[in-house]
């Protein structure tokens, strides 16, 4: 599955949470991941954030798609992150 991860935590989190993410997904923009994912480590992902998080403060979204071809990825200024190593 493809997935696009978006954040807004207290700042006492973000390196945390960022320093996890990252052993899974492609950090694309200040706080946005995406890549792909088995559904084991989906799993473990959504209760890891669950842990790192303080659920009256902070906000996670996760978008899901079946395949990264249902993606249409426009970027406009310039891209943090190479496209050709995340798609």
């Amino acid at each position: 599955m493809y997935v696009i991860i978006c954040y807004d935590v207290g700042v006492e989190r973000i390196n945390r949470l960022r320093s996890f993410l990252r052993r899974y997904l492609y950090w694309v923009q200040n706080s946005v991941f995406e890549g792909e994912l088995t559904p084991s480590e989906f799993k473990k992902i959504d209760m890891e954030i669950k842990k790192i998080i303080d659920p009256k403060r902070d906000s996670v979204v996760i978008y899901r798609f079946r395949d990264s071809k249902l993606v249409k990825r426009i970027v406009i200024g310039e891209e943090k992150f190479e496209i050709s190593r995340v798609i």
